[in-house]
């Protein structure tokens, strides 16, 4: 007998209003039995029918809903769905390099699809969706046509899924490098290794847009990783420095630079915290800096720490700009709100001593499309400033 989830008095509103997310704490009862992973219908307290989704007694999220009607999890449903998530992108993109498909914000749950060309590289973060990879896999095949596709079954949130961190081919052939050009830049993505699905494609227009501000300057990429902001920055640039603490992050920023023919980047191996002190401390002043480091907080519980780290890399930051110059600073964590953001940079430019006005207020690319009922889906949020 399947599973029915009857949820606490009042803890349907969230999800009648499109969310998709049922946490343990909010269901009454479980009614049923099935096996982990497995399809469960949600009811209000109430009896009335909220959608079903897959279960997963091992996680926080007890179920994540993505049908609400008699619909069926088979190849047909994951077809169409697909089909719909990539026809948006046809519509807004020109390349062949995007996020096909982004989890609930296109109705399939814990299902991450980037597109390189001719390549797919999928990540599978919930059990039920594992557990529905070879029909995942076969719609894929049947609406891309794609030369491989690619398992990055590394993060840690498969953990709390209950689930193994493997990677691996899931069809056809995949290169250790593929080809892509983004923004009219040639590179090489590492999908295998490289830090998520190979490369960070929300901030591709955030990139594109940054040029305006490097336009024959000296300019600053701290948490460089593979170099995109660095590449686009250094075509229009007189010089990029691309700072980093994996070395073979940099490695792949100068097989890029090499590849368009770039010999304006030079690369620095650093703990980009002591780099941008160091720095200070030398007097060193850029055109341009720009700050795009990794997730400083994960969970609630890591936002005040979180803020304090913000903060020192961004009034490190301004004290670098030249006066007249550009910082464009970043925040890929949801838990860091763009108010919470914001005020920590009004706080920074008061402790640096600086003027900043704001000039652009962007986030993640549209190709990542965010739920206004899921404030978890929104997550980028970049500042451009000019130091005065």
């Amino acid at each position: 007998m399947p599973y029915t989830v009857i949820l606490k008095k009042g803890e349907e509103k969230r999800l009648l209003a499109g969310h998709s997310w049922v946490y343990a704490n909010e269901a009454a009862r479980i009614e049923g039995k099935d096996a982990n992973g497995s399809l469960a219908e949600v009811r209000a307290a109430d009896g009335r029918f909220i959608g079903k989704g897959y279960i997963n007694h091992l996680s926080k999220i007890l179920v994540r809903i993505f049908l609400r009607s008699d619909e069926q999890d088979d190849e047909a449903l994951f077809l169409a769905r697909i089909a719909e998530a990539d026809a948006l992108r046809r519509r807004l993109l020109t390349d062949c390099c995007y996020r096909a498909v982004f989890a609930e914000a296109d109705n399939l749950p814990a299902l991450i699809v980037d597109r390189y060309g001719d390549y797919l590289c999928v990540e599978l973060l919930s059990l039920g969706m594992d557990r529905r990879k070879d029909v995942i896999v076969s719609a894929l095949v049947r609406h891309f046509a794609p030369k491989g596709i690619y398992l990055r079954g590394d993060a840690a949130v498969r953990k709390k899924e209950g689930l193994p961190l493997e990677n691996g081919v899931l069809y056809g052939e995949v290169p250790d490098r593929v080809p892509i050009e983004e923004n009219g830049v040639k590179m090489l993505v590492d999908i295998k290794n490289g830090q998520k699905t190979g490369y960070f494609l929300d901030q591709k227009e955030n990139r594109a847009a940054v040029r305006r501000y490097c336009r024959g300057g000296k300019v600053l990429d701290c948490f460089c990783n593979s170099g995109g902001f660095s590449l686009c920055a250094a075509s229009v640039a007189e010089e990029v420095t691309a700072v980093d603490i994996s070395q073979s992050a940099l490695d792949q920023v100068r097989e890029n630079a090499a590849l368009n023919g770039f010999s304006n980047i030079r690369t620095a191996c650093a703990d980009a915290f002591a780099y941008l002190r160091e720095a200070r401390a030398a007097g060193t002043r850029y055109d341009c800096v720009i700050l795009d480091p990794p997730a400083f907080c994960k969970s609630a519980a890591e936002v005040k720490d979180a803020y304090r780290g913000y903060k020192d890399i961004n009034i490190s930051g301004m004290k670098l700009v030249e006066r007249g110059g550009f910082l464009v600073t970043c925040s890929c964590s949801h838990y860091m709100t763009l108010p919470l953001f914001e005020k920590m940079l009004r706080e920074s430019a008061r402790e640096s001593g600086k003027t900043a006005k704001i000039l652009e207020v962007r986030v993640q690319a549209p190709d990542h499309p965010a739920l206004l009922c899921a404030e978890e889906t929104s997550y980028l949020k970049v500042f451009v400033l000019q130091i005065v």
